[in-house]
C-alpha cells in the first residue's frame, strides 16, 4: 500500500484501497453530481499538465479564491503534485487584502469561482498593475474558464507527471495561508506537506470504522476543513459538499452524513432552534421536551450519572432525542468542533442525545490540530479540548501562554523571519498566543487569548471569552463583547437573536416594525439585561458587566464584524460602535 509522505499520495491511496463512485460530490441543478475517485484523479492529472504547459514551475504560487466546490479539490492536488504552491483566499476579502497577497506571494494565477470574485480580482489586477492570470469555474461569457487548463492538460497527455512528483520531499512548501495580522497586514503561514500529513495521519484515529460519508460546508480556504477533508481522503470518506451556509440543514437532511465538522456557533444556532421548538409545545409533550433537555444538560461521561440517570437516558432517547437524530440526518456519528471555545451545555446535551461532538484545538501555524477529544472511553473531558495528538508535545509557560512543537508546526511565516522569530523560541516551541491549563495531567482547557485578557482601571483582569460564552447561553443572545480596558467596569455591546426576541416580542404584545424600534422598547431592554444578570452571578463581583447597549445590525463576515471562521474582529467591532462604547462609560460610576 501506498506509504503517505506528501499530501497528494493520498490519490493513489484513494484509487489502490477505496476506488469510489462518490469520493466527492457537490449539488448542481437540483441533483448530486458525484466524481468516482478515477474521474476525479484525471482531472487532477489533466489540470497538473495543464498548468506545467502554461510554464508553471515548482515553488510558483497558484491561488484558488472560491467557496467549497470539488473544482477546489481538482486544483488544489493538481497544484501540488508538481510541486507549485497553492494560495487559498477567503472569498470575502477586502481588495486591500488582496492585492498584499498577490504581490507578496507573487501568484502567477487564480482560479476562482464566479463573476463576482472575477471582478474583485480584475479590478486589482488592472487599477493596481499586478501580472496573473484568473480562470473560473462557472462559464462567464468572455472570460477563461478552468476547462481551458483541463483541456490543455489533455492535449499534453503524454507528459509524466511521475518525474515531477519525484521532486517534491515532505519537506516542501505545500501551501502558503495568509492570516490576518495584528497590525492589519496578512501573514502567509508556510505550512509544508509533512505538516499537513501528520495532522492527518494523527486525527484519523479519531473516526470509528464506520463513519463513511460526510457533509462539508466550512471554508476550504481554512486550514482546519482543507485538513479534514484531506483525511477524509485517507480514511476513504465520502465529502457532500453543502451549497450554501442557508442550505446546511437541507443538505444534512437529503445527505444523511455520519458526520460533519462545525464551528460553536452553527452548532448554537441547531440548538436554540429545537429549544424554541419545543418552547411552542404543550402539555405533557412540553413537559416530557424540557425534562430530556435538563437531563441531557447535565450529562456526564462514561456512565459517571449511575444506573438510573442512564436508564432515565434512555428513555429521553426513544421519546425527545431520536427526533434531535432525525433532524440531523440519523446517522451521525460524530461532529468535530473548532474555531472558537464551545459552550459546555452544548457538548454535554448533544453527547447526551447520542451525537458527540468533538472539541478541538489549534492554529493555522499548527497545520491546525495541536488537541483533540475522541470518542473512546477516556478520550474526551468536557470544559477541555482534549488530550495533545500523538508527536505533539504542550506545555503551559510561566504566563500561562500554551506552548506546543511537532511535526505540526509551520516553517514560519512568509518573507517574515522577524515574525517567525516572535512565536518560534529557539527550542521549537510555537507560542500560541492562547492561554490555558492542564487538567488532569492530560487534558488542555483553553481560558482566553493572551491578547485579549485586559486589565481595567482598577487593576483587575478580566477573560472576555469566558463572560461573552456564558452570556451566549441565552437563547435571546445571539452574540456579544465585553470591553473595558482601563475602564472602572466591565460593559458589554449586545446582539440579540431576534428571531427568538420576534417570538417573545409577539408574547407579550410589543409592537415594533424593525430591529431598531425593537432594542428601544424599555421591555426589552429590561429582558435581555435580565437575561446578563442571569448569568453575572457566576463571576467575581470585578468581572460582571455593569451596563449594557443593545446593537440592531446583524454581524457578519461581509460586514467585518466577524472573521472567515465567525471570531469575533474585536477592534472592528469596536472602532463600528465607537459611540455606543462611549455612551457606555459617559459618566461611568459603578
Amino acid at each position: 500500500m501506498t506509504e503517505i509522505t506528501r499530501v497528494f499520495d493520498l490519490l493513489k491511496l484513494s484509487v489502490e484501497k477505496f476506488g469510489k463512485e462518490d469520493i466527492v460530490a457537490a449539488k448542481k441543478n437540483g441533483r448530486w453530481v458525484k466524481y468516482s475517485t478515477k474521474h476525479f484523479v484525471d482531472e487532477v492529472d489533466a489540470i497538473s499538465r495543464g498548468l506545467i504547459a502554461k510554464g508553471i514551475r515548482k515553488d510558483d504560487k497558484v491561488a484558488i479564491m472560491s467557496p467549497n466546490r470539488p473544482e477546489w479539490n481538482i486544483c488544489d492536488f493538481g497544484i501540488m503534485q508538481i510541486g507549485a504552491t497553492q494560495v487559498p483566499m477567503y472569498p470575502t476579502l477586502a481588495e486591500g487584502d488582496i492585492k498584499f497577497i498577490v504581490k507578496d506571494a507573487g501568484i502567477r494565477i487564480v482560479f476562482v469561482s464566479d463573476k463576482v470574485l472575477y471582478d474583485k480580482l480584475d479590478l486589482v489586477r488592472t487599477r493596481d498593475q499586478v501580472d496573473f492570470e484568473i480562470y473560473t469555474f462557472d462559464e462567464v461569457p468572455g472570460v477563461s474558464h478552468w476547462k481551458e487548463i483541463v483541456n490543455l492538460g489533455r492535449e499534453n497527455a503524454t507528459l509524466d507527471l511521475e518525474a515531477y512528483r519525484s521532486e517534491i520531499k515532505p519537506d516542501d512548501l505545500l501551501t502558503l495561508i495568509y492570516t490576518s495580522g495584528t497590525t492589519g497586514t496578512p501573514k502567509g503561514v508556510m505550512l509544508t506537506h509533512n505538516n499537513l500529513v501528520s495532522n492527518v495521519r494523527e486525527s484519523s484515529s479519531l473516526y470509528p470504522p464506520e463513519f463513511k460519508k460526510a457533509l462539508s460546508f466550512l471554508p476550504l480556504s481554512h486550514v482546519f476543513e482543507r485538513m479534514v477533508i484531506y483525511m477524509y481522503l485517507y480514511l476513504g470518506i465520502s465529502v457532500y459538499y453543502a451549497q450554501s451556509t442557508e442550505t446546511i440543514a437541507a443538505d444534512i437532511a437529503d445527505v444523511k452524513p455520519h458526520g460533519f465538522t462545525t464551528v460553536p456557533r452553527l452548532l448554537e444556532k441547531v440548538y436554540d432552534r429545537i429549544v424554541e421548538k419545543g418552547s411552542q409545545l404543550t402539555g405533557i409533550k412540553r413537559k416530557l421536551f424540557f425534562w430530556a433537555l435538563n437531563l441531557g444538560l447535565n450529562y456526564e461521561m462514561d456512565g459517571k450519572n449511575g444506573v438510573w440517570y442512564e436508564l432515565q437516558l434512555k428513555i429521553a432517547n426513544k421519546l425527545i432525542f431520536n427526533k434531535w437524530r432525525d433532524a440531523l440526518g440519523g446517522n451521525i456519528l460524530a461532529i468535530v468542533s473548532g474555531g472558537a471555545a464551545l459552550q459546555p451545555r452544548l457538548a454535554r446535551v448533544f453527547w447526551a442525545a447520542g451525537m458527540p461532538v468533538l472539541e478541538g484545538y489549534g492554529l493555522t501555524e499548527t497545520s491546525p490540530v495541536i488537541n483533540v477529544n475522541g470518542l473512546r472511553k477516556g478520550e474526551a473531558k468536557f470544559t477541555t479540548v482534549g488530550r495533545s495528538i500523538k508527536d505533539v508535545e504542550v506545555k503551559i509557560a510561566e504566563d500561562g501562554e500554551i506552548l506546543c512543537k511537532g511535526p505540526n508546526i509551520m516553517k514560519g511565516y512568509y518573507n517574515r523571519p522577524d515574525l517567525t522569530a516572535e512565536v518560534i523560541d529557539k527550542d521549537g516551541f510555537f507560542h500560541t498566543g492562547d492561554i490555558g491549563e492542564i487538567v488532569d495531567g492530560q487534558y488542555l482547557r483553553i481560558t482566553d487569548r493572551k491578547k485579549e485578557i485586559f486589565k481595567t482601571a482598577g487593576g483587575k483582569y478580566i477573560a472576555p471569552q469566558m463572560l461573552e460564552n456564558k452570556f451566549k447561553e441565552s437563547i435571546f443572545i445571539e452574540q456579544v463583547i465585553v470591553i473595558g480596558e482601563n475602564q472602572r467596569f466591565p460593559a458589554a455591546l449586545v446582539l440579540p437573536s431576534f428571531a427568538t426576541l420576534e417570538k417573545w416580542c409577539e408574547r407579550k404584545g410589543i409592537p415594533y416594525t424593525v430591529n431598531k424600534e425593537m432594542i428601544g422598547e424599555p421591555r426589552v431592554i429590561e429582558k435581555i439585561w435580565s437575561e446578563i444578570e442571569k448569568y453575572n452571578q457566576e463571576f467575581g463581583h470585578w468581572e460582571r458587566v455593569k451596563k449594557i447597549e443593545l446593537l440592531s445590525e446583524e454581524w457578519s463576515i461581509d460586514g467585518g464584524e466577524l472573521t472567515p471562521k465567525l471570531s469575533l474582529r474585536r477592534k472592528a467591532i469596536l472602532e463600528k460602535y465607537r459611540t455606543q462604547v462611549e455612551k457606555l462609560y459617559k459618566n461611568a460610576s459603578e
